[in-house]
């Protein structure tokens, strides 16, 4: 089994910088693609970011160009850097992960981001 576990969740002003991190351990070598979704109270889980080991860095467009999302592999590790928060921002982050060559991809249990004056 594979467990991820975020960290980096908090309270922050409007305008403000936030960095999640997300690592990946047990039973595994490497992790292929990783991502991040948030969902807020009364809305649709959102798609964030994701990123393949070896392929470039998508965005939902509600967050593109303030988020970026990076990782290293050696540590089976994935980032999101957050920047110009707005209240919107307002959710639990969830990242995911795939194995290299794996057929489903695991969820963390989320950290909470909260972004308010």
């Amino acid at each position: 089994q594979v467990h991820l576990v975020e960290s980096g969740g908090g309270l922050v002003q409007p305008g403000g910088s936030l960095r999640l991190s997300c690592t990946a351990s047990g039973s595994i070598i490497s992790i292929g693609t990783m991502g991040w979704y948030r969902q807020a109270p009364g809305k649709q889980r959102e798609l964030v970011a994701t990123i393949p080991s070896g392929g470039s860095a998508n965005y939902a467009d509600s967050v593109k160009g303030r988020f970026t999302i990076s990782r290293d592999n050696a540590k089976n590790t994935v980032y999101l850097q957050m920047n110009s928060l707005k209240p919107e921002d307002t959710a639990v982050y969830s990242c995911i992960g795939r194995p290299l060559g794996g057929l489903y991809y695991y969820w963390g249990q989320g950290t909470q981001v909260t972004v308010s004056s």
